[in-house]
């Protein structure tokens, strides 16, 4: 440990900088941290009631409210201008958790949402919105010098998000049946506390007792509780930049590299097991296929009715794929349309090989649309067989090995040495888009989508002319100098650079208004954070002599410290 030689796969690296602390000493198996000391987490600060001069009006009167149903009425009024309180499911699921919230009195008044008005409410938050947004940076750091940091293993680590979520109104996304619904304020005595035994232990605030604190090395988390909504537990955690978050990341891309190796093993062998006499065998391959050809998730078992009907893979039913022999001039096509993650619409229709196709066949037989399409399988099962061809194998690798691979043959592919930066950057984000198409990653188009394409192309007009300006000057200084030998002898020269110019700032700007149109319903920002190894993008910059900046915002980089510290232009996922 103490050299300066660093392996990188197998490969060896001799740097000339000191060993930096993503290889510093490892602790034995499962061992994250041997001192751990924090402040515990920050809380948000009360409520505070109205002023004097704000009302609530229900039915064109004034109301005077209990401090509870106020509070909870301010977070509808915050989001008055958003399109979430116009939805049906949102508004049901407000005024119900809302009514659990009032008194008697108040419940019997109160009966129709629509005849509330927020308006002198969301008329308050829009001006404290403003005024937050002329604040300094320090005083919006409120808490950070406190509970920003912890002691870890003695080293000064940056904590990411030391504050406990206020509470306020769950939005989900996509169609989430839970959206309106009161996320409820989380007191002390909800929070766990994780910090080593012979450290000063964080002190709940005055009145309120923690309800438990552990000394557990083998996790990285601070702190945690369990949200009311989806029942699903939070945590604090060390910051991005920490050296345990990056080695967890380096470790998972190392796991995903591993896979090419032995990747092709793993196809021939599901391609043989689609002719199994056993069913479960068979059930196994065709989903492994699917996980491997198009980036599926494996989907986790769920309780009954516990959130959304989201699935997976694995838990595919028969009423989430229609079979085609023919389609569009392909031949045995699937045609897939269920939930997925986040309640996101995964809807494709992909030709597939003959005995996968005969197999679904199979597997549909006397069943009911309902019914499970694996009835023979679960993400366990599939993960224990995975695990069983190579350590550390799981459904999820092959998203992640897909992402990067397809990111890296995309990129060579698309790019040329020639290429203006734009253009480059143009490629780049057309190779993260091929792995986001993959991935499934969809968001709405931004509402000023049609705003701002608008203003670039008035831009893009008005360059237009310049550069028929610049052009028709250009001719006119060639003429003059021809005519009588010029008395300005640059004249040409200059004129000359100013198209060129013109022309290379049209480029630009028309580049950025292909790259807007083809990211207009697709988000890039998911696969780049968690299925891309960023080791790849960096090399790619190094190759293309691209700044990373361009690649990466300062919250990216901070968390791909790893990669850019260890990353020569010559590394191949």
């Amino acid at each position: 440990a103490g050299s300066d030689r660093l392996m990188i796969g197998d490969k060896t690296l001799t740097s000339s900088i000191k060993m930096t602390r993503w290889e510093e000493e490892k602790y034995e198996d499962g061992v994250k941290w041997k001192f751990l000391e924090h402040k515990g987490p920050y809380f948000p600060p009360e409520y505070q009631p109205l002023p004097d001069n704000v009302h609530f009006y229900y039915d064109g009167k004034k109301v005077k409210l209990s401090l509870a149903a106020e509070e909870v009425a301010l977070f509808f009024a915050q989001m008055l201008d958003h399109e979430y309180t116009t939805k049906k499911v949102f508004r049901e699921n407000f005024f119900k958790d809302w009514r659990k919230e009032m008194t008697q009195e108040e419940r019997l008044l109160i009966k129709d949402l629509d005849k509330c008005d927020f308006g002198e409410m969301h008329a308050m938050h829009t001006a404290k919105v403003e005024a937050r947004r002329n604040m300094s940076k320090e005083e919006k750091q409120v808490g950070l010098d406190e509970y920003g940091y912890c002691l870890l293993d003695h080293h000064k680590e940056r904590i990411g998000n030391f504050k406990i979520e206020p509470p306020g109104l769950f939005r989900g996304r996509g169609e989430h049946p839970k959206q309106g619904m009161l996320k409820k304020r989380i007191q002390p005595e909800d929070v766990i506390i994780n910090c080593s035994k012979e450290s000063k232990i964080p002190v709940p605030p005055a009145g309120y007792h923690w309800k438990e604190v552990r000394h557990d090395n083998t996790v990285t988390w601070l702190a945690s509780w369990t949200e009311n909504i989806q029942g699903s537990i939070k945590y604090i955690m060390l910051n991005a930049n920490s050296k345990l978050k990056g080695e967890k990341d380096w470790e998972k891309y190392e796991v995903a590299r591993k896979l090419k190796s032995c990747v092709d093993g793993i196809r021939n062998q599901y391609l043989l097991d689609l002719k199994s006499k056993e069913m479960g065998v068979r059930q196994r391959a065709v989903a492994l296929y699917f996980i491997d050809k198009l980036a599926l998730r494996a989907g986790n078992e769920k309780e009954e009715g516990e959130t959304a009907d989201t699935v997976g893979c694995c838990s595919l039913r028969v009423e989430h794929i229609t079979l085609h022999e023919q389609l569009e001039g392909s031949e045995c096509v699937v045609e897939f349309d269920f939930l997925g993650k986040d309640s996101i619409r995964y809807y494709n229709k992909v030709p597939v090989i003959k005995k996968v196709f005969k197999n679904l066949k199979l597997f549909m037989e006397n069943k009911q649309p309902g019914d499970d399409l694996f009835d023979r399988l679960s993400t366990s099962l599939l993960n224990k067989h995975l695990s069983s061809l190579m350590p550390g194998l799981t459904a999820k690798v092959f998203r992640t090995y897909n992402a990067s691979i397809t990111l890296q043959q995309q990129l060579k592919e698309l790019t040329n040495q020639s290429d203006s930066v734009a253009e480059k950057l143009l490629s780049y984000n057309r190779a993260n888009r091929a792995v986001a198409i993959l991935c499934n990653h969809q968001r709405a188009p931004p509402k000023t989508f049609e705003q701002s394409m608008a203003n670039l192309q008035v831009k893009i007009d008005a360059r237009k002319e310049q550069l028929s300006l610049a052009k028709t000057e250009l001719k006119q200084a060639k003429k003059e100098a021809k005519a009588k030998g010029s008395s300005d002898p640059k004249l040409v020269e200059r004129k000359k650079a100013a198209v060129k110019r013109c022309e290379e700032q049209l480029l630009k700007m028309e580049v950025q208004a292909t790259d807007r149109e083809e990211n207009k319903q697709i988000a890039l920002g998911t696969s780049k954070l968690n299925y891309l190894d960023p080791r790849i993008s960096v090399a790619w910059c190094k190759n293309m002599e691209v700044p990373i900046e361009k690649i990466y915002n300062k919250t990216q980089r901070d968390k791909f410290a790893w990669a850019i510290d260890m990353t020569e232009a010559d590394f191949e996922f």
